[in-house]
């Protein structure tokens, strides 16, 4: 009886051996797999629990807010100087502003614009002396020539002469304050003051050396008090009515006193650049999309409706 023999053949032999046969190689099967779907509202009720037993309370998630607590960073004096804007404003509408308005209705221009001329012109010792702490000796020398020409063909600063086509010499205001921001100096914490109004730490001691060096700079009679305040109340008056449209969409808004603030630190910031020959760009405000309103005689959105509605309504973040 002829026996079988077991014969060793490697899997590469085995592999060429098939492969010259022309074996076809066996069909995987296939399984069916059924599809799954899955929404939130084929999600099944929670069966009510035995009876007997009280019903499990619901477990309530909680929402995490994360933020910035405490006033603004350039604000630490927040409430103060909100307070402090509350009551200046209330003084503003009650007495600056009718005060301003008279003056600007009850004088005839040219004598009105005589007087701002007057103050800007008292005001250019320190601007000329700025310019050339910042090193613009051009500009510098360019402030007194304005303050030469005025004061002598403009009959004390009355008429401003030296801005005429001709002579060509721009008023360029100036300030020790400046000078501080042009050498690094930040502003420090902002501040509302019930007769200053918006300033800042730096801001306000500029401010305070520009009334100093008035006295020292023109001499008499600006070194008495009853001058120095007629020049004060003058200067006011004309910044009062020189911001007067920007105050009033100020107050238009919906927080007028951030926004007085905003637009007063945003500039400063491009005041200061512009000396240093830098560019600040404003971002701009991207409008945010309304939500989806729903009509008052529709049905009640379902869950998922609702969810898909307040997913729409939430502004996408970049």
């Amino acid at each position: 009886m002829p026996g079988l023999a077991l014969v060793t053949v490697s899997p590469p032999l085995l592999s060429a051996a098939l492969a010259v046969a022309d074996v076809p190689p066996a069909p995987v099967p296939l399984v069916p797999v059924s599809a799954m779907a899955w929404s939130l509202q084929d999600a099944p009720d929670t069966p009510p629990p035995p009876q007997g037993e009280p019903a499990p309370e619901e477990e309530v998630g909680e929402i995490l807010v994360e933020g910035d607590y405490g006033p603004p960073e350039g604000d630490p004096v927040e409430k103060f100087n909100a307070e402090s804007y509350r009551i200046t404003q209330a003084v503003d509408q009650a007495v600056i502003e009718p005060v301003a308005y008279a003056y600007r209705d009850g004088l005839p221009e040219p004598i009105r614009d005589g007087l701002g001329n007057v103050v800007r012109n008292l005001g250019e010792p320190s601007n000329a002396l700025n310019f050339l702490l910042q090193g613009k000796v051009g500009k510098a020398f360019e402030t007194l020539g304005r303050l030469a020409i005025n004061s002598t063909l403009g009959v004390g600063g009355l008429i401003d002469v030296a801005a005429k086509p001709g002579i060509g010499l721009p008023y360029r205001r100036n300030g020790f304050a400046n000078t501080m921001g042009y050498y690094g100096v930040g502003p420090g914490a902002y501040l509302y003051l019930p007769v200053t109004g918006a300033t800042t730490v730096r801001d306000l001691a500029g401010s305070t050396l520009d009334q100093l060096l008035l006295p020292i700079a023109v001499g008499k009679p600006f070194n008495r008090p009853a001058y120095a305040a007629t020049y004060f109340v003058v200067n006011g008056l004309d910044q009062r009515l020189e911001f007067d449209e920007e105050l009033k969409d100020i107050a238009a808004a919906d927080d007028p006193y951030a926004m007085r603030r905003d637009t007063y630190l945003a500039k400063r910031e491009r005041e200061i650049a512009a000396l240093k020959g830098e560019v600040v760009e404003q971002a701009p405000v991207e409008p945010q999309a309304e939500p989806q309103a729903v009509a008052p005689d529709s049905p009640p959105l379902s869950l998922v409706e609702q969810v898909q509605l307040t997913a729409r309504s939430i502004p996408a973040t970049r």
